[in-house]
């Protein structure tokens, strides 16, 4: 490869191959022993936090560079090259060497114990081999903002006022980076190689047991029937596995590839079909009781009970697919879109019959969550009641066989989460050796004068800008660290905070221009990438307003009387049918100008807590609902005298 070949492909992000048989069982060994070793490890191993994750990290590394080539503009190869193999072996090396130095490393003070000359080398490579990483599974924006973090430990001591930090030098800075608990090695990745790994193999062996077909099954016999069926089937299924997978992209690759083709033949442009499976899956990761890995996540930034974020999440993530399901219903109506033959739909009580004992296991999920296990305890025991109601029938039985593949699946989905996840914790090292968090905060407060809704959408644009391109975890533990003190300084609760921020790093998934989960549908779906993002957008319009709506409605959050959580979530679901309407232009017929102006402004009126507020929006509903009842009864009247025959 030529020097400029080099340099235009390291600015792109690496593919996945398609390993030979020879290269896929030494990926597949290698995979299934490290699912081996992290269950151990959480479980029944005693091993010190650094220690574990090392071990964790070395070898992801290691199947990233089997399993991602270097570029996309450089597919020479299906096979790992000897440099992916070195860099492979480089990786190990460094694991081996932390797992057996955990112990001083751990105890070790900076000042009075200074990094010896190995310390130094084995901690550059940790450091270049995560960057790049990151860089073949993730793209480059996430390796932008590590260099824009580096970069400034390294030169912001020439900087002057506000943004001046004393002067560090490269050992100081390998140091905090890849020898602290506030670099690599900090609570991202501790969650990264512990719950968030469980939980990814708890939705490939769930997966493999025959769930999916159960849960596409199970949304058709719900709501197959009604207008625009197949739409409301896609909203179903995919809030079922994006809750489990966490990964927006990986739910519309996953369940995309069978709902979009029949969007499109049901009557819905290929730009809507690709849209809703968008709209849909990103909204898996606000979904109790999974949630992705976000929720986690924040548990351990917060130290808010997991139990706690769940709970509160509940009513939030139900209004969000309530809304989806308003906007494809009022769209297929709008459309006049047919009801999906009977024959087509399987029943509800049949599914039941069939598949009732998948249940099971999410209920184990939710009894040992709730009753105070840790959440990779919890992971293990639901993988065991997977393993057992597969084997109530003979075509989903788990033997060692699947098993082996639902362990290499596991072990394959954690490998971008655990590269964002350490290369977050570089520029979280940055953040907070140079004080950066604390110096943001002031600048955010002061942008907006202090004032809370201003602030929030400032933080909003920050989250989606952070965001672009980048999984979850990572978006959210970068606004995290930047934005949430702002907030809290507002007096905002931190569950408010932080589930503000885990929601926009979220929605950032389908938010131009770097609209990942919207991208990966408008391939499915042979459309244009920026004009499935705009549609996603508006499809997921209420999922850009909750954030709001619970920060300024905290009984949204199950915080309040019972009361005041019923008047929340009532106002709250006129604003979603308000703003579906407006956005769709249909209510009980087609909406006028001014009708979708007056619709959206009456959904915006429900976001503030305030009496005047939201009755002014009731009146502005109830207005163009009875104008639009008026023109439709006075439609059919005309329709009906005109098929009078003559005489």
């Amino acid at each position: 490869m030529n020097i400029k070949g080099f340099v235009v492909g390291w600015f792109g992000y690496g593919y996945r191959r398609q390993l030979s048989s020879f290269h896929i069982k030494i990926f597949s060994c290698t995979a299934f022993i490290l699912s081996i070793y992290q269950v151990w490890s959480v479980i029944w191993g005693k091993l010190d936090p650094l220690n574990q994750m090392a071990i964790h990290l070395s070898v992801i590394l290691g199947l990233t560079f089997l399993m991602y080539g270097y570029s996309r503009k450089h597919k020479i190869k299906q096979a790992p090259t000897l440099y992916d193999y070195a860099a492979a072996l480089l990786a190990l090396s460094s694991g081996v060497y932390f797992s057996a130095q955990a112990e001083r490393i751990s105890v070790r003070i900076p000042i009075l114990d200074p990094l010896s000359t190995l310390d130094l080398f084995f901690g550059v490579i940790f450091v270049v081999l995560t960057i790049e990483a990151a860089r073949r599974t993730m793209g480059f924006p996430i390796i932008a903002i590590v260099f824009i973090g580096l970069g400034y430990s390294i030169w912001g001591h020439h900087f002057s006022g506000l943004w001046h930090h004393r002067e560090f030098s490269i050992s100081e800075i390998i140091n905090d980076v890849a020898y602290t608990y506030n670099g690599i090695w900090g609570s991202q990745l501790s969650v990264g190689a512990t719950f968030v790994f469980m939980f990814l193999l708890f939705g490939a062996f769930l997966k493999h047991a025959g769930a999916g077909q159960f849960f596409f099954d199970l949304s058709a016999a719900i709501a197959g029937r009604t207008k625009g069926g197949s739409a409301k089937v896609t909203v179903l299924a995919s809030a079922f596995f994006g809750s489990i997978s966490g990964s927006p992209t990986a739910n519309v690759v996953t369940t995309g590839s069978f709902t979009i083709p029949v969007l499109k033949k049901s009557g819905y442009k290929p730009s809507m079909a690709a849209a809703i499976e968008a709209a849909a899956s990103t909204g898996g990761s606000i979904l109790p009781p999974i949630m992705g890995s976000s929720a986690f996540l924040m548990a351990a930034v917060t130290q808010i009970p997991y139990g706690t974020i769940a709970i509160a999440a509940v009513i939030p993530g139900i209004l969000y697919y309530v809304s989806l399901l308003v906007m494809v219903h009022l769209e297929a109506v709008r459309l006049d879109l047919p009801t999906p033959e009977e024959e087509s739909i399987p029943r509800l009580k049949e599914v039941l019959i069939e598949g009732w004992y998948y249940f099971i296991p999410l209920i184990v999920l939710v009894y040992f969550l709730m009753s105070g296990y840790s959440a990779s305890r919890t992971g293990f025991y639901s993988i065991l009641a997977v393993i057992l109601v597969s084997w109530f029938r003979k075509d989903t039985r788990i033997g060692f066989k699947t098993a082996f593949h639902a362990m290499v699946d596991g072990a394959k989905s954690s490998i971008p989460v655990t590269a964002a996840c350490a290369a977050a914790g570089m520029i979280i090292a940055g953040i907070m050796s140079t004080g950066l968090g604390g110096k943001l905060t002031s600048i955010v407060l002061g942008f907006t004068d202090g004032l809370l809704v201003p602030t929030l959408f400032l933080v909003m644009l920050i989250c989606i800008v952070l965001g672009m391109g980048m999984p979850v975890a990572a978006a959210y533990i970068l606004t995290a660290m930047l934005a949430a003190p702002a907030l809290i300084g507002l007096g905002v609760s931190p569950l408010a905070a932080h589930l503000f921020i885990v929601y926009f790093s979220i929605f950032s998934a389908i938010t131009p221009p770097v609209a990942v989960a919207a991208y990966a549908a408008a391939g499915i779906a042979d459309e244009n990438p920026n004009t499935v993002s705009i549609e996603a957008v508006k499809l997921g319009i209420v999922g850009f307003i909750i954030p709001f709506m619970f920060v300024l409605k905290p009984a949204l959050l199950m915080e309040g009387s019972w009361t005041e959580i019923i008047i929340a979530t009532f106002t709250a679901t006129l604003a979603i049918i308000a703003l579906a309407a407006g956005t769709i232009g249909f209510l009980k017929t087609s909406t006028t100008i001014w009708e979708r102006i007056i619709l959206i402004v009456a959904g915006c009126m429900f976001v503030y807590p305030s009496f005047l507020l939201n009755g002014i929006g009731i009146i502005l509903l109830i207005t163009v609902f009875l104008f639009q009842l008026k023109r439709r009864i006075g439609s059919s009247v005309s329709k009906g005298a005109q098929n009078i025959p003559r005489i």
